[in-house]
């Protein structure tokens, strides 16, 4: 497909921002698919999200457990914070729900991140 100058970009709404710190930061294929969807289905106002390990792996190409172990590492390493969740089923009974995924915010952890590495 050949391109002219007059061609413009695809529908900005299309699109959603990812930190470029990310791949300074020694984080692994792995954590940086999980990060990016989490920041795909993130509230740009509450910074939160809550999606299953199993949309995260549909989306990721990932299994379930790998999906899980990814999500803590990047918990560990303070990229995102998690609070369960319950789900009330309409005859009242209460379920375990998805994890509730608040995204931190970038800034200081890429500042300990190299405070870190000068440490060294």
């Amino acid at each position: 497909m050949l391109y002219s100058k007059t061609s413009r970009r695809d529908n900005p709404g299309d699109y959603f921002p990812l930190p470029k710190s990310i791949f300074r930061l020694d984080l692994s294929t792995g954590e940086i698919a999980v990060y990016a969807y989490l920041m795909y289905c993130e509230e740009r106002d509450t910074f939160q999200c809550h999606p299953s390990y199993t949309s995260i792996g549909e989306a990721t190409g990932m299994s379930k457990n790998t999906v899980k172990k990814y999500v803590q590492s990047l918990e560990r390493k303070g990229f995102i914070y998690t609070e369960p969740t319950k789900v009330k089923t309409k005859d009242g009974r209460v379920h375990n729900g998805s994890l509730l995924y608040t995204i931190q915010p970038i800034k200081p952890i890429e500042e300990a991140y190299f405070e870190r590495k000068i440490a060294i």
